[in-house]
């Protein structure tokens, strides 16, 4: 099982899960918010610190990706064109990851963000982990 880490109250990063659950169509991703208990024992355990708001996570296979790394690597999971994405992996990291960082430092601005985190619908409730 890989499981996605985000940040529970930014209105892109909840985007950006709501997509992946909509394309993940073998349902091999789980979710939880960066915010939740099962993010600090996931940190805890795999030594990382969820108290990182600007990435997201992706835990797979026992290791931890974090920022265009680990949204690549979810990209490289999905239906065809989205994993075609991943083609972008060849691109240094530093490069990659300035880019990720630009927006994740804008994410609240640009995109808003809610007040609390957000509540699954019944539909796609088993896909959160609690």
């Amino acid at each position: 099982m890989d499981i996605i880490l985000f940040d529970g109250v930014c209105n892109f990063c909840d985007a950006s899960i709501n997509f992946v659950i909509r394309h993940d169509r073998q349902g091999r991703f789980r979710f939880a918010p960066l915010q939740s208990e099962t993010a600090a024992a996931l940190g805890t355990s795999l030594h990382f610190d969820t108290s990182r708001l600007e990435t997201f996570v992706l835990v797979q296979n026992g290791k931890v990706y974090t920022k265009s790394t680990a949204a690549l690597r979810v990209a490289r999971q999905l239906p065809f064109p989205w994993r075609g994405m991943y083609a972008f992996i060849i691109i240094p990291r530093f490069i990659r990851d300035a880019v990720y960082s630009l927006i994740a430092r804008n994410r609240y601005r640009w995109f808003g963000k809610k007040d609390s985190c957000m509540i699954p619908t019944p539909e796609i409730r088993s896909r959160f982990l609690q």
